[in-house]
């Protein structure tokens, strides 16, 4: 734990206010908070890279956020870094009463139920807190990984398709209503009427037990593969993209697909 209070003294000191940094003395938690959204971005993309060495790397950044965010708080007298890990300490041994309890669960779903109904109990005892539904899902997530997260939600009380057919009838359905409001050339309602299909192709997903923002960032990568091949193969000629027509790059596009990339 030598470190651990090492990085808690060294956040201090840089808070200092007559020996810390400048710039650590004008944050505050709306400044450093993209600041922790990208640490734990990098740290997603270190284990999807399985670059074990970065990834330690990449948790030492995400970790300084939270003892950032701790040091703001203890300063303000809210709450210090020991709150913050007893809170996660309680709230393990709460949401895991099957291992620190006598609770015996089944299967998977008996156990993300319990999971689901711990964390409303902890959001109702929260003062002002909304009982809703749908209340607690972070207005932060990513907008796909929200979207499936809303409507699990609303299916854990049977508001939901019951299979993927009438999902995909509803892609049908919104697809049709974009085309109708692209050919009246309001902008306002192709925007809305987009937004509609992202949420229907989220559902989708989640219907079909994937994760829609994995499954973007799968199609991501495949067009990132097969431009990079375009691009190579255009090299070898002495030209590039810029000097092609949407022809020649189409068929060497196609071209990458028959590689398999």
């Amino acid at each position: 734990m030598q470190h651990t209070r090492r990085l808690l003294e060294l956040m201090a000191h840089l808070r200092d206010p007559q020996h810390g940094c400048a710039w650590d003395l004008k944050q505050d938690f709306a400044s450093v908070a993209p600041y922790t959204l990208e640490e734990a971005y990098e740290v997603a993309d270190a284990i999807a890279r399985a670059d074990f060495d970065d990834l330690r790397q990449e948790l030492g950044d995400l970790l300084l956020q939270v003892v950032f965010h701790a040091q703001m708080a203890q300063e303000a007298g809210l709450f210090d870094f020991e709150d913050v890990a007893a809170t996660i300490c309680d709230k393990l041994q709460r949401r895991h009463p099957h291992v620190f309890g006598d609770a015996v669960f089944e299967t998977d779903a008996e156990r993300a139920a319990a999971w689901e109904a711990a964390k409303q109990a902890e959001r109702a005892t929260r003062p002002g807190a909304d009982d809703g539904v749908l209340a607690g899902i972070a207005l932060a997530l990513p907008a796909l990984r929200r979207a499936q997260k809303l409507q699990q939600r609303a299916a854990g009380v049977g508001f939901d398709w019951p299979d993927v057919t009438p999902v995909l009838d509803k892609l049908d359905e919104e697809l049709a209503e974009m085309r109708e409001a692209l050919s009246e050339g309001d902008r306002a309602a192709v925007a809305d009427e987009l937004g509609d299909v992202l949420f229907v192709l989220a559902n989708l997903a989640r219907h079909l037990d994937l994760d829609a923002e994995d499954s973007l960032r799968g199609g991501n990568a495949k067009f990132e593969r097969r431009f990079a091949y375009i691009e190579a193969r255009l090299r070898q000629v002495g030209r590039s993209a810029r000097d092609c027509t949407l022809e020649e790059l189409d068929q060497l596009w196609d071209a990458a697909k028959a590689q398999g990339l």
